[in-house]
């Protein structure tokens, strides 16, 4: 399972257990779940760094490989790459035309 999606149930299942523990509480619906929101991330600050890290690990991972892939590939479109192994293919000669025309 990936970091990112851990992470996302993580901040979703607190929410889910903070708004339930505000469910008793005798107060509008609209300020339970400001509540949660607000108590679960504050939560999740501390609970959840570990994931938090990962996720961020594998982020920048993943940056990594594409700003490499890219320069890859801008350094073959610019003729920069390394050199073939094979020699390149000679140029096809030109068909003899018509002395007719």
């Amino acid at each position: 399972m990936s970091a990112a999606l851990k992470y996302t149930l993580g901040r979703i299942g607190l929410f889910v257990a903070v708004l339930a523990a505000l469910w008793l509480v005798d107060v509008d619906i609209f300020l339970k779940l400001i509540l949660a929101l607000a108590f679960s991330a504050a939560l999740s600050f501390f609970l959840l760094r570990g994931w938090r890290d990962e996720m961020a690990h594998e982020m920048a991972e993943a940056t990594e490989r594409r700003k490499a892939e890219k320069k890859r590939l801008r350094d073959a479109l610019a003729g920069d790459d390394e050199p073939p192994t094979t020699p390149p293919t000679p140029p096809t000669p030109p068909t003899p035309t018509d002395p007719q025309r």
